[in-house]
């Protein structure tokens, strides 16, 4: 039942290209579905001369007869949502119950969350610092495991007692924050009436998510998880305390959509033809020179969330390798690969050494003191804006594809030469029905 199923996740610090993927398989997908994370993800799909930016929504509300899921393991921001679903009407796009699904397990970003996340990265030395986007995800994930100070997007249909909840929550939190950082007092009276408001909006959406997935399941229709953020942000598996608050890889699909672990199917890792990351954190190919300012400025490497510039270097094959092995990616799609056209050469990194030695195994804990062991291939000058043909591409961007698949030991499957949604090649994938 699985195998016909696809999952899309980031192979890299995120911003790798997702939304241009997963817009492409929607269309042979019954169901898109959102796992993990929350509004800071920041998904991209131009569409002609539109582009859409999606933060909550998943990227299958473009692809007419998807239905697509917010999953119980989001976390769900109501007025951030709410806003992108009136920006997309505005534009064409019909959003109803008929194809947009929120989980009422999904726990609910509220404002002493974004609150607790500004005031406490705020309160932190430089150095120390994390680079949140000041959206509320690590403070709502916390709340989560904490639980008596949880709220679930289900509960927004109870509103008598939702009520009550965010009076005894928001004075605990009051409490909190007058006495860690002399804060303002937040009102529960006015943050329960907006968000009553915003339940009655929300209420038609709200489902049991995880039931309508498993019995897709087992009818044999064929669902697209889409993953947020990238590998080297995983709580557990990136490159910590520099990372985001939930499960960003395919292993956490079935917590967070409610599905059995054989649903996850054919895995597309995605990654981008160099590499790049936002805030703080260990990134030994990282190019803070001309060559890391051609990038940024080529791939317009600004946040699709937070606007702010990513550092940009050469791309990892080696911590990549890591991040395919850990979701038992089968194949890849790269992006941006017209980015790095022009430069003299392109180089990617096949391991490190630290302290002189060279390391036998990746783990995210080295990159710290890591130096990057490269491989320099000549670059490429010729627009390869328009190929649609692998052949088509020059001998060194070739070479260059050649060279990451035999790095990551993984074929890559598609390659984005531009932004718009047929600027893609589409090679020898094993994913059934695309053409």
């Amino acid at each position: 039942m699985g195998p016909r199923n696809v999952t899309v996740v980031g192979l890299q610090w995120g911003d790798e290209g997702k939304g241009k993927i997963v817009d492409a398989l929607a269309r042979i997908c019954r169901y898109v579905v959102r796992f993990c994370g929350g509004a800071n993800a920041g998904h991209t799909v131009t569409v002609g001369e539109e582009t859409f930016a999606m933060h909550l929504i998943p990227c299958g509300i473009l692809t007419e007869g998807v239905t697509n899921v917010v999953g119980n393991g989001v976390v769900f921001d109501p007025p951030v949502a709410l806003e992108e679903i009136d920006n997309l009407r505005a534009r064409g796009i019909a959003i109803g119950p008929e194809n947009l699904r929120i989980s009422a397990g999904a726990h609910m970003v509220m404002p002493w969350h974004k609150q607790a996340d500004v005031l406490s990265e705020q309160a932190l030395t430089d150095g120390k610092k994390i680079g949140t986007t000041g959206r509320g995800i690590g403070p709502c994930y916390s709340d989560k495991a904490i639980r008596s100070t949880a709220i679930r997007v289900g509960e927004l249909l109870q509103e008598d007692a939702f009520r009550r909840k965010v009076y005894d929550v928001a004075t605990v939190k009051n409490k909190v924050f007058s006495a860690l950082y002399d804060a303002e007092t937040l009102d529960p009276g006015k943050i329960a009436e907006e968000y009553v408001e915003y339940g009655k909006k929300l209420g038609p959406m709200i489902d049991n998510t995880g039931a309508i997935l498993r019995k897709a399941i087992a009818s044999g229709e064929r669902i697209l998880f889409e993953g947020g953020q990238g590998a080297m942000l995983d709580i557990d598996h990136g490159t910590y305390p520099f990372v985001t608050s939930s499960t960003v890889t395919a292993c956490g699909v079935p917590t967070g959509a409610g599905v059995p672990p054989s649903a996850i199917g054919q895995v597309v890792g995605i990654i981008k033809a160099y590499t790049s990351r936002v805030g703080a954190g260990p990134f030994p190919t990282e190019q803070d020179n001309e060559i890391g300012e051609t990038l940024r400025e080529r791939g317009r490497e600004y946040g699709t969330t937070t606007g702010r510039p990513r550092r940009c270097g050469w791309f990892d094959a080696f911590a990549v390798r890591y991040a395919a092995d850990l979701s038992g990616v089968h194949e890849l799609a790269l992006s941006l690969l017209d980015v790095p056209t022009g430069l003299d050469e392109v180089k990617l990194c096949t391991g490190y050494r630290v302290g002189g030695a060279e390391v036998e195994r990746f783990a995210p804990s080295v990159m710290t003191d890591a130096v990057a062991i490269y491989q320099s291939l000549p670059g490429w000058s010729a627009d390869i804006s328009s190929c649609r043909e692998f052949d088509d591409l020059p001998a060194e961007a070739k070479d260059y594809v050649g060279a990451l698949e035999k790095a990551i030991a993984r074929p890559i499957t598609f390659i984005s030469v531009g932004p718009e949604r047929t600027q893609t090649i589409v090679r020898q994938t094993q994913i059934e029905g695309l053409e």
